[in-house]
């Protein structure tokens, strides 16, 4: 009896609770109230409606996430080894973290950013900066896997990048830092009128993507922190913020904030691709890696390049004007429609929006304030669309919904912004947990935004988690904005330090996403297309292992004959043609990650033996029932040894 009372009492509390969070529903208590839940539920079996790809800052990575689940699905390696995915361990895949600096596996990533048709985000590809050693990657949304990657040459801290113009004609790379261009040895405090930054327009080819450097653009040396291409009626133009107008290269945080504004660079690149067509510009020898993945052969090759074509703006008049801006802008953002340019200046009270009609106009009309190094600056007032008048503290980064109105992060008061464009009035904000960084709208830097979500990306989360010392977890927020009010919807962990982000429907890329490779079309050199053709080859003191591998044995699953000091190459061909079928091969000793091969993939790893003994490998991807059988030997003999060279499968070595 006493038990049926507990529970009877343990019920009413449960009704009773419930009752009150439908209550605080009605109340909108925002992430607390029961509809929050629904709204990111997404049933067992189902899928999210749109992709997340967020940067993945210091660990060189790019995350992906459903929204509105916030389920982390993938880290995509791209500047960095991974040894999940034997990424920059295995041979095929080491070309693409070289560089002029040699093998450099580590990188910055800040601002992905998706590949476009018509002004629309079209799914292909998704391209991401390295920061530190300049590069632009390229990641095919086909396979979810980086496929080329190029160096930037006459760069340094690779920030203003890589934004795609709307028909996916260029991916842009803006220095941060200005540096003597080419390099020299010469006094820092010397950087004034002789350090330059460079602006890059790399072309991508239409149909597969390839990238190359069509020229650079030699600017004055201040910073160039973000960008934006034109849109609509602006295509044909990019825009970049800048700071350290000032020129100053030390105690930055006082001496680069001394001028009341800073400028965006506007750019018409299409002037420029004119001049450069027939022949202007000067190439300028230098040296860059430029790497690319074969899907056919499954290997990655580099190239270093030795020159780069440049070009002086004073060369081409009309190409390049400064809009004076509040200091130290962000974020510079273009609006759907390609009319408003949204300089998101730091220290500035106000948000302020330029107009591309005005700017034309005054460009038209010669309203000139003066020049930077031979490069017009246009009168701030004949610019000016409007202001939002003390919106927040520290505007950082504006996307748009396509409904007529924008969103702005501010770092200092921690919150997002709603604000209308043309009236310029505040019409919504909501506290973010904590110095919100930068904020994405699936589609918000295209001419089609899919206005439903907000995620905001937190610098700070303190107490928002289960604490993990002194470092915490990086975080975003999701919030709906499909209504009048945003509302925070959940709190997710994220991969490194969340920088920026891009997104957009799923349907644009399940439909074209490969389920597997198709053994006929494997082109690898070291393939082994079927366990008849497996073999062990010596070359010397190389050996080349052709083993293949299927539920749920190896072939050859014994090898004898390997001597110490021997470079064994295994080549591993995944025979499965069933999709979400990897195996994994780790040996011991190898110096290097395991290898993650998909089905109908060839993939190879470098094992050299140091002693002698008998030394298993194993499958390290649980792939059947018989996972734990899946393993085999090589016999390992001393350098100066007999040991003839024999491999098995199913019998006894003779």
């Amino acid at each position: 009896m006493k038990n049926i009372l507990k529970s009877t009492v343990a019920l009413l509390s449960v009704l009773v609770a419930f009752t009150s969070c439908n209550d605080a529903s009605k109340s909108n208590s925002g992430a607390l109230s029961s509809s929050a839940a629904e709204k990111v539920y997404v049933a067992p079996g189902e899928h999210d409606e749109f992709y997340a790809f967020i940067s993945g800052g210091f660990s060189g990575q790019l995350s992906v996430y459903g929204l509105p689940s916030g389920r982390l699905f993938k880290v995509i390696p791209v500047f960095s080894q991974d040894a999940e995915k034997a990424y920059g361990y295995n041979e095929e895949t080491k070309p693409m973290l070289n560089t002029s600096h040699g093998f450099v596996p580590w990188d910055d990533s800040h601002h992905p950013d998706i590949s476009q048709t018509n002004g629309v985000i079209d799914g292909r590809w998704v391209f991401i900066n390295g920061n530190n050693t300049p590069r632009i990657a390229r990641i095919d949304l086909s396979t979810f896997e980086t496929a080329e990657i190029i160096e930037v040459p006459n760069s340094a801290g690779n920030h203003s990048s890589s934004f795609v113009t709307e028909n996916s004609e260029y991916v842009v790379a803006g220095t941060r830092f200005s540096v003597p261009i080419p390099q020299k040895d010469m006094p820092i405090k010397d950087y004034k009128g002789n350090f330059k930054g460079s602006l890059s327009f790399i072309s991508i080819d239409p149909e597969h993507g390839h990238m190359d450097i069509k020229f650079q653009l030699i600017m004055p040396g201040f910073d160039y922190d973000l960008s934006h291409p034109g849109r609509g009626k602006s295509h044909g133009w990019f825009f970049f913020t800048t700071y350290n107008t000032e020129e100053a290269s030390t105690l930055m945080e006082v001496n680069a904030s001394q001028n009341d504004k800073d400028f965006i660079a506007a750019v018409n690149w299409k002037k420029i691709e004119e001049y450069v067509n027939n022949g202007g510009g000067t190439m300028m020898p230098t040296k860059y890696a430029h790497n690319i993945y074969d899907e056919a052969t499954h290997t990655a090759t580099s190239t270093m390049k030795k020159e780069v074509r440049v070009v002086n703006p004073l060369d081409v008049p009309g190409a390049v004007y400064f809009l004076p801006t509040p200091k130290s802008p962000h974020g510079c953002d273009v609006d759907p429609s390609g009319e408003y340019i949204v300089g998101n200046g730091k220290l500035s009270a106000n948000l302020t929006v330029h107009s591309f009609t005005k700017m034309l106009d005054a460009i038209e009309n010669n309203k000139v304030a003066g020049d930077a190094y031979g490069i017009p600056i246009l009168n701030f007032e004949d610019v000016l669309a409007g202001v939002v008048e003390q919106p927040g503290l520290g505007p950082l980064h504006t996307e748009f919904d396509g409904k007529g109105n924008a969103y702005t992060t501010f770092f200092i008061s921690s919150e997002v912004v709603k604000w209308k464009l043309g009236t310029w009035e505040v019409v919504d904000r909501q506290p973010c947990y904590y110095s919100v960084g930068h904020l994405m709208i699936p589609g918000g830097n295209s001419q089609k935004p899919f206005g439903k979500y907000v995620v905001a990306m937190n610098k700070i989360t303190k107490d928002r988690y289960l604490p993990t010392g002194p470092e915490v977890t990086q975080s975003a927020q999701l919030y709906d904005i499909s209504g009048e009010k945003m509302e925070l919807l959940l709190d997710f962990p994220t991969v490194g330090e969340p920088h920026y982000a891009a997104g957009c429907p799923a349907d644009l890329i399940k439909p074209r996403s490969k389920k597997l490779f198709k053994l006929e079309e494997n082109k690898h050199p070291y393939a082994t297309l079927n366990e008849a053709d497996t073999k062990v080859v010596r070359d010397g003191n190389v050996v080349h292992i052709y083993m293949t591998t299927i539920r749920s044995h190896f072939a050859p699953d014994n090898i004898e004959g390997i001597k110490v000091g021997d470079k064994v190459y295994f080549h591993i061909t995944n025979l499965e043609q069933d999709y979400d079928v990897p195996h994994g091969v780790s040996m011991i000793g190898a110096n290097t990650s395991e290898l993650l091969i998909m089905p109908g993939q060839t993939e190879t790893f470098l094992w050299e033996p140091k002693e002698i003994g008998v030394w298993p490998f194993y499958c390290t991807d649980f792939c059947s029932a018989l996972h734990q059988e899946m393993q085999g030997y090589v016999r390992v003999s001393p350098a100066n040894a007999n040991t003839p060279l024999k491999w098995s499968l199913g019998e006894d070595i003779e």
